[in-house]
């Protein structure tokens, strides 16, 4: 399945020997890393540029931020990289926009952790991968791991893009919720993943229960989804065991488990629904699914729940995770799908 490790350079591989002026388009965290990372590769920055309506003069690791006409005007050719993460459809157009003027890599920055998908972690991984990769009977789903493993090992646009399908298909032919569905929702966020499942459900259920560990953020959840029949929101990370956790309060999805921070309260899921019902589990934890899922062995065996699970805040989630699952519960089917985002974001495991 990776094969293509032989005829392909990694995108850090490709931006150190293109021998072209690179410009970073972004702003913020993503261009640190990105900058750090170059560093070590003997590339440097030559010039950064943001969206014409962001552009106001400021300066970005000592240089003046530019407009792309201006990269335009100041080099004959260069390479552009994405230093940031979108779904917002207008700027994701933008960014193909450029890509059809210009060569654009889109280097896989792991949002938590510090496992780059370059050749030697690609290497390493090999026989997970493949192990991983044969877990999907369906073709389209070992379609789209396979972009995704291309994606995030090289940068290029293309194979994100052939990966891309809608979450409609996902609920219709998949999922297929019913109306006497126990939804448990992992990182409910301020409640648009149980606008999802009403949508979806018809608006018809058989309980909710949502966990958001960010104060502010739960409350948003209580005004949104708070008179909800059979509802019950809980103010508590989710973790391999119950206790306490450090939790970096960064505001609104960026909020997660920590080092350093306030504690706040932890919970698993085996302690939680010791001897109840949950038959929909969906997690997007900002990297804890690991964690999740060692505290939820008990109750994924017991109620074999339909999952839907974010694959992507780790280098290593694509593979691991998925192997984890097979071995709490082998009976599962195992689909991938990669829904309209800027890197591979939003790509998540579904088994039923």
């Amino acid at each position: 399945m990776i094969d293509f490790l032989k005829n392909e350079a990694s995108s850090w591989e490709y931006i150190a020997e293109c021998g072209l002026p690179v410009v970073i388009y972004g702003m913020g965290n993503g261009a640190d890393v990105i900058i750090s990372r170059l560093e070590k590769h003997g590339v440097s920055v030559s010039d950064f540029f943001a969206s014409d309506d962001f552009v106001r003069g400021q300066s970005f690791h000592g240089k003046k931020v530019m407009r792309l006409s201006e990269i335009e005007q100041k080099y004959d050719d260069f390479l552009v990289i994405v230093a940031f993460g979108t779904q917002i459809k207008e700027v994701m157009d933008n960014i193909k926009r450029i890509a059809e003027k210009h060569r654009v890599i889109v280097p896989t920055v792991p949002v938590f952790g510090d496992n780059f998908f370059d050749r030697d972690f690609a290497e390493k991984h090999c026989g997970e991968l493949q192990k991983a990769y044969e877990l999907f009977e369906e073709e389209k789903s070992r379609r789209v791991f396979e972009d995704i493993v291309r994606f995030n090992y090289t940068g290029r646009l293309e194979y994100l893009f052939k990966a891309e399908s809608g979450k409609d298909e996902v609920f219709d032919n998949i999922l297929k919720l019913n109306q006497n569905e126990d939804y448990l929702d992992l990182g409910a966020y301020r409640g648009d993943t149980v606008d999802e499942f009403l949508n979806f459900s018809g608006g018809k259920y058989g309980s909710i229960t949502a966990l958001e560990p960010d104060g502010k953020t739960y409350k948003k959840l209580l005004e949104h989804c708070g008179d909800l029949e059979r509802f019950e929101a809980i103010n508590a990370a989710v973790w391999s065991n119950d206790g306490e956790i450090f939790f970096d309060k960064k505001g609104g999805r960026m909020s997660a488990v920590s080092d350093t921070g306030v504690k706040i309260k932890a919970v698993s899921v085996d302690s939680l629904f010791s001897g109840k019902a949950v038959s929909y589990l969906k997690a997007d934890v900002e990297g804890c699914e690991n964690e999740m899922l060692l505290g939820a062995q008990n109750t994924i065996r017991r109620c074999k729940p339909k999952l839907n699970i974010a694959l992507y805040h780790r280098g290593e989630d694509i593979f691991k995770l998925p192997l984890m699952i097979k071995e709490i519960r082998p009976d599962y089917k195992f689909y991938l799908r990669h829904h309209p985002y800027i890197p591979a974001w939003d790509t998540n495991l579904y088994c039923i």
